[in-house]
């Protein structure tokens, strides 16, 4: 995953990995987006988290998710993944 890529080309990577969306679920990652103004990588890093966690798209854990990203003003992959670990929302072998 490219740190710097639009959350339409993570999207079809994921699908080019096996993951479908329903358009319902894209339109909602979209809206999550402009709802916590979040910038494409964290969008993309909460979708990560959301499949990771969750093994399916989880429209609500994906939105909890972003929401606390931009309420801690997370801006990186990296602190997103070890800010959840450190909460216990993901395991250490994610």
């Amino acid at each position: 995953m490219n740190k710097h890529q639009s959350v339409e080309d993570f999207l079809i990577y994921l699908e080019n990995k096996g993951f479908k969306f329903q358009e319902d679920a894209i339109g909602f990652i979209y809206f999550g987006k402009r709802y916590t103004n979040a910038s494409d990588a964290i969008v993309n890093t909460a979708i990560e988290i959301t499949l990771k966690a969750q093994k399916i798209f989880d429209s609500s854990f994906y939105i909890s998710i972003l929401e606390t990203l931009q309420s801690q003003n997370i801006k990186t992959r990296k602190e997103a993944f070890q800010f959840l670990q450190d909460k216990g929302v993901l395991s250490e072998s994610v």
